[in-house]
């Protein structure tokens, strides 16, 4: 037996026995904290990615052929997302990439995906560097100036005038509070004071007192989950009742489990409505309950997409990567769980923001924010 048909025959063993073809998979790959502070969110993202992969090989694959994650921990960390970049692209050969992770550990494996020509498709990171890197990276969230901005017009919309911004110090929270402070004047917001803390506080009392001090008629808080949680259950243990926005860091039920009977009444800017009458949007969130047994976040929904988008644009290249897969993905409209999303020249996405409010220990709509001006992200003009 030649070498030739020797390798026939391990091919047709192997799909005989395993009742799978032998052939490389169409390979997509993804960054992701599994392990560290962000582990919640990196599961609810790596979920969110494997139902969109399973949903697509559901209806065939690609020619044949099944769509395979290939995944990688970054700790949300620069230093770990470097080295799980570098192997996604040279040493597993991924056709394209998806980022279920955070703004820091995402703008450390951008340039790598960017410099190979791997298209890579950024879920949930909200800081503006993230396109910027080049023309290789898409974001499907919208970044957090924008968001921050909306935040500024709910407040107005409230009725609210004077507000304390209490701020997380990193790349999430500055980028929230630089968009909020920006768009405050317009809608007469008075900013009276702002406070920072860090990544690692869960006791907040001497800031607290100061907010008392204050006497704001609504607080605009960014965090996570983890963060926010303890943060507002804390305030109004303080008997702080004023109104409080956070943002999509809070859209998870563990807001809700932290938090208690404190989550009540609080308000999130984020990219899900769970009361969208959108077919897509219902079905992902029942399909996402009926496989995990918990409710759809935000993380999820918005990595669902990102991996969803990347699929589409596979599908109308017959699987190639590069330049082909850039422009399929750069030209398409694609309806997602977060919405009917299309990119700019800046591969940004313009959509309305979601406003949900906690009510009865779950998240529901509250509003839409809708204003085409003060919710465009930039282009590369501006």
């Amino acid at each position: 037996m030649n070498h030739k048909s020797l390798a026939i025959a391990v091919t047709t063993a192997f799909a005989l026995q395993f009742g799978a073809p032998a052939w490389a998979q169409v390979k997509i790959g993804i960054n992701v904290p599994l392990t560290g502070f962000a582990a919640a969110d990196g599961k609810s993202a790596l979920d969110g990615a494997k139902l969109a992969v399973a949903d697509a090989n559901a209806k065939g694959g690609l020619n044949g052929e099944k769509f395979e994650l290939v995944i990688y921990d970054d700790q949300a960390s620069p230093k770990e997302a470097t080295p799980a970049a570098t192997k996604l692209i040279e040493k597993d050969k991924v056709v394209v990439g998806v980022s279920g992770s955070y703004s820091a550990s995402t703008r450390a494996a951008a340039p790598l995906f960017q410099a190979a020509k791997v298209p890579y498709v950024v879920a949930y990171s909200i800081h503006p560097d993230v396109t910027l890197t080049g023309d290789y990276v898409f974001r499907t969230a919208t970044m957090g100036e924008v968001q921050g901005r909306a935040g500024a017009k709910l407040a107005s919309e409230l009725g609210k005038k004077n507000v304390v911004l209490i701020t997380l110090k990193n790349d999430f929270g500055q980028a929230l509070g630089a968009g909020f402070k920006e768009a405050a004047p317009k809608f007469g917001v008075k900013i009276i004071n702002e406070y920072e803390y860090g990544m690692a506080d869960r006791q907040f009392g001497a800031l607290i007192s100061k907010v008392k001090s204050d006497n704001p008629e609504l607080i605009y808080a960014s965090g996570y989950f983890f963060t926010a949680g303890p943060l507002v259950n804390q305030l109004r243990a303080a008997g702080v009742s004023v109104p409080v926005i956070g943002q999509e860091g809070y859209d998870s039920e563990k807001f809700i489990e932290i938090a208690g009977a404190a989550s009540e009444g609080t308000l999130v800017t984020t990219s899900l409505d769970r009361d969208s009458a959108s077919p897509v949007t219902q079905a992902f969130l029942k399909e996402y309950r009926a496989t995990y047994n918990s409710g759809a976040d935000m993380v999820a929904a918005s990595t669902y997409t990102a991996t969803s988008i990347a699929i589409e644009g596979l599908k109308k290249t017959s699987g190639k990567g590069g330049e082909a897969l850039k422009k399929a993905i750069e030209s398409g409209t694609f309806s997602t769980p977060i919405g009917t999303l299309s990119f700019n020249d800046l591969h940004e996405v313009k959509k309305d923001v979601q406003v949900q409010v906690v009510k009865g220990k779950a998240f529901h709509r509250h509003s839409v924010i809708s204003d085409p001006v003060l919710l465009a992200p930039p282009t590369k003009a501006k």
